[in-house]
């Protein structure tokens, strides 16, 4: 069992939530980390807002599903237990933790710490940034269990650490971070903490007072079962009037003077005017529908799959589970003596089955460190059944036969 999501939660109403899911008809979906099946109603209200759209016109349908589309930043914040006026909604993950990590600034000898399986998108946003203007990085020491170690983050803080920046759950595995207990430290000293929530949102509870975070990004595509092309960038109070976007148009910012502009004061002064409003209305619809299911719920049905997962998978001659730390997610790496990544995927996509893989340079100085080649990637979520499960690890045993 894992222990941060006990199976006692409520039970989920799998046959309801298959039935709203189409897209099971045709493939079995463990590939939930890279993007999930959206589940009917998100298809749905994308389509209706399309249509209209096409009836009525671009600016007109989005002046009569105003109150909907507003209610989005509700939903949002809804479900990272925020005030609205700390989300900004964009069109994905990477400009919400770049918005955000643009706008602070540093100077030299400024200390950036982050984790060593931190996603290459913010890697190399770090290296920028180092070279502009010579800051430097810094990996924070993993404990005996491969996750981020609280007390070694303690021991690197000083006055020259400006950015404390990791991602809760890398892409390459199940590894689950401290978030919260890195929160306590960056609030005990006023370092900003910059969280990659990623591919935490939708599988798992996120409470961004519990976890002490002053920056979120997130993405609508993975396991919350939004649309592609949506994001969203949560920005605590208390920080957000300190920030000036990297970026800015007239929505983020008001023309009031020939040579003076004032930002917005909320969130929304990272977004910019133009929009997918029909994504937006299905991200919400996505955020809405994860909340009725229920995030304790979906956490401890993730947490039964993806164990079955790597039991079976263990099980198998040949096969390595690759991910690290204790109470792992629902993101199951692994590989097969004898046999490539990229072979497994293919072998599987033939059998129907969506699984990905996860490149070193996704995770470079984990990749490094531990020696992974390219690794298989499954991540089932909670709409996913034990015979799906069961398929792909029938699948693996018979090409170590």
């Amino acid at each position: 069992m894992n222990p941060r999501f006990p199976e006692t939660a409520m039970p989920i109403a799998l046959e309801r939530l298959r039935a709203d899911t189409p897209g099971i008809a045709n493939r079995i979906h463990l590939n939930n980390a890279g993007a999930a099946l959206m589940p009917r109603p998100v298809i749905e209200a994308m389509k209706d807002y399309l249509t209209r759209e096409g009836d009525i016109g671009g600016y007109e349908a989005a002046g009569e599903a105003a109150a909907r589309l507003d209610g989005v930043y509700d939903s949002v914040a809804r479900l990272i237990n925020a005030r609205r006026d700390e989300i900004a909604l964009m069109e994905n993950a990477t400009i919400a933790w770049q918005m955000a990590f643009y706008a602070l600034s540093f100077q030299p000898g400024d200390r950036i710490l982050t984790t060593r399986a931190e996603y290459g998108t913010n890697y190399v946003g770090f290296l920028q940034v180092a070279r502009r203007t010579g800051a430097t990085i810094e990996v924070i020491p993993d404990d005996a269990q491969g996750r981020l170690d609280p007390v070694a983050l303690e021991g690197m803080i000083d006055g020259k650490v400006r950015l404390i920046a990791i991602s809760w759950i890398p892409t390459n595995g199940g590894l689950v971070n401290p978030a919260a207990e890195v929160g306590a430290i960056a609030r005990r000293h006023g370092i900003p903490y910059l969280l990659d929530a990623c591919q935490a949102l939708g599988q798992m509870p996120v409470d961004v007072e519990a976890v002490g975070c002053d920056m979120l990004s997130a993405t609508g595509r993975k396991f919350l079962r939004g649309p592609r092309g949506t994001g969203f960038l949560y920005v605590r109070r208390s920080v957000l009037v300190t920030l000036e976007p990297p970026m800015i148009d007239h929505f983020g910012a008001t023309w009031v003077a020939r040579d003076r502009y004032e930002l917005r004061d909320d969130a929304r002064r990272f977004e910019t005017w133009e929009n997918n409003y029909a994504a937006r209305l299905g991200l919400g619809v996505a955020v809405d529908y994860a909340l009725d299911i229920g995030l304790e719920a979906i956490a401890a049905r993730c947490a039964i799959l993806s164990r079955r997962l790597r039991d079976g998978l263990a099980a198998i001659p040949g096969v390595e589970i690759r991910d690290l730390g204790p109470g792992p997610s629902a993101i199951v790496s692994f590989t097969v003596e004898g046999r490539q990544a990229e072979e497994i995927k293919r072998r599987a996509a033939e059998k129907s089955i969506n699984i990905s893989t996860s490149q070193p340079s996704s995770t470079l100085l984990d990749a490094l460190a531990r020696g992974l080649p390219t690794l298989v990637r499954a991540s089932p979520h909670y709409y996913n059944n034990e015979d799906e499960i069961d398929a792909l690890v029938e699948l693996i045993g018979t090409m170590r036969g």
